[in-house]
């Protein structure tokens, strides 16, 4: 095949986005990136918390070297859907496919009627948390504003909430230990854990006089999906798995010093004053996999609650939806009623924010889309190559809409957007 005589459109430039785009350029295929943001980074930037400095730069050299590469175009500050619209870059601009990639950036609504009225006045959702957390000491930063509160519960399960929980707990313990003239830092404590760290310094967790955070979840401990069950897992499998989250769990709670409530599904808010204060649990049991909420309930007061229970793709006009989510024909690739040349990959998909599934994910699809849509594999030509008007035009769309934003080089781009501090 002649080198780009295919095009296809990515939305989003993060894991998932750059994992494709490294797929289909390293085929000569033309690759166009929108993202909406001046950085293609994503939920490593925005939601995986900022004590992860290793990880994070190891990711962040990995997407620009993916979207550095001949044949990727990167268009950065260009949200589809407000910029551009979904159908106009399906239909018009001149893409044989796109590729939906942009992630899953809201929070799935806490299942207590009437809650969003108290947003903000003592409840708070896990993603602009953890953005807050991750871009708070930068300079400019004129995103939300929040606070670390001694006592927070959080509403949830999984690794996102242990981040919620361990966020307080290592936030608390730098200020009580900076009140005593004791120097540490983020990355220290997340790695020896906060037990080793007050151990050097003869101190105690009762010494720093913090309560902490907990966690309350609907399901048995061993239920968090902190390991993955394979389909189909026989009951030996299942108790391995079982026992190695509950052991998980217990090395998370000791090391950075939360707790978990197992058992407890949120009914309502507990409101005073004008403010959340709290929130009404009632108990659950689980029973062949299947879980039951009883009648019996029990208050828990606290002066902040998060909401962390899932994260979901932003509503995008022209896409159909099916509850939280987009209706997807095909589950397994992502494809959508009325766009037979749209396929989706990543966690606007799979609803999983972790790194290594939304890559693997993304070249499921992305495999798919090359054998099975461009069936470069087969070299077989069903589909029309582009001629050299078509790919002239293409281009020039690309280009002034790069010019619109200022973009003029990846290198120098990502360069200059960077704010003082930025890890």
């Amino acid at each position: 095949m002649d080198a780009e005589q295919h095009s296809i459109a990515i939305i989003g430039g993060a894991t998932a986005g750059a994992e494709a785009a490294d797929i289909f350029a390293s085929q000569g295929i033309l690759t166009v990136v929108f993202e909406q943001n001046a950085r293609p980074y994503g939920k490593v930037e925005d939601g995986l918390p900022r004590w992860h400095v290793g990880l994070r730069a190891k990711e962040y050299r990995t997407i620009d070297r993916k979207l550095s590469q001949e044949h990727v175009h990167f268009v950065p500050r260009t949200a589809i859907g407000r910029d551009i619209g979904l159908r106009e870059l399906v239909e018009d601009w001149g893409f044989q496919s796109v590729v939906l990639a942009n992630g899953a950036w809201n929070d799935r609504p806490l299942p207590v009627e009437g809650s969003d009225a108290w947003v903000g006045k003592g409840l708070l959702y896990q993603n602009p948390y953890i953005l807050w957390f991750n871009h708070r000491h930068e300079a400019g930063y004129d995103g939300p504003k929040y606070e670390v509160v001694d006592g927070t519960i959080i509403v949830g399960g999984g690794l996102a909430s242990i981040d919620m929980a361990k966020i307080v707990t290592l936030e608390l313990t730098l200020e009580r230990l900076a009140e005593r003239g004791i120097e540490s830092d983020l990355e220290e404590l997340e790695i020896k854990g906060i037990p080793k760290v007050l151990t050097a310094h003869d101190l105690t967790w009762e010494d720093l006089g913090i309560e902490g955070s907990t966690i309350y979840y609907r399901r048995r401990l061993e239920d968090m999906p902190l390991m993955t069950l394979p389909p189909g897992a026989d009951e030996k499998t299942a108790a391995k798995v079982e026992k190695g989250r509950r052991n998980m769990l217990a090395k998370s709670m000791s090391k950075y010093m939360f707790q978990v409530v197992p058992l407890h599904s949120p009914r309502s808010l507990i409101i005073d004053d004008d403010r959340c204060v709290g929130v009404v649990f009632a108990r659950t049991s689980m029973e062949g996999g299947r879980l039951t909420v009883t009648d019996e309930t029990v208050e828990v007061r606290a002066p902040l609650v998060i909401s962390s229970i899932g994260s979901i793709p932003r509503p995008l006009e022209g896409v159909p939806m099916k509850g939280e989510l987009y209706d997807y024909t095909d589950w397994d690739v992502g494809t959508l009623p009325d766009y037979p040349t749209l396929f989706s990959c990543g966690n606007v998909v799979t609803g999983k924010g972790n790194i290594v599934e939304s890559r693997k994910h993304a070249k499921r699809v992305g495999r798919h889309v090359s054998d099975e849509y461009f069936r470069l594999a087969q070299d077989v030509r069903d589909l029309e190559p582009m001629g050299p008007e078509e790919r002239e035009a293409l281009l020039k769309r690309i280009q002034e809409r790069q010019a619109r934003v200022g973009y003029s080089g990846y290198a120098s781009w990502i360069e200059a957007s960077k704010p003082p501090g930025f890890v």
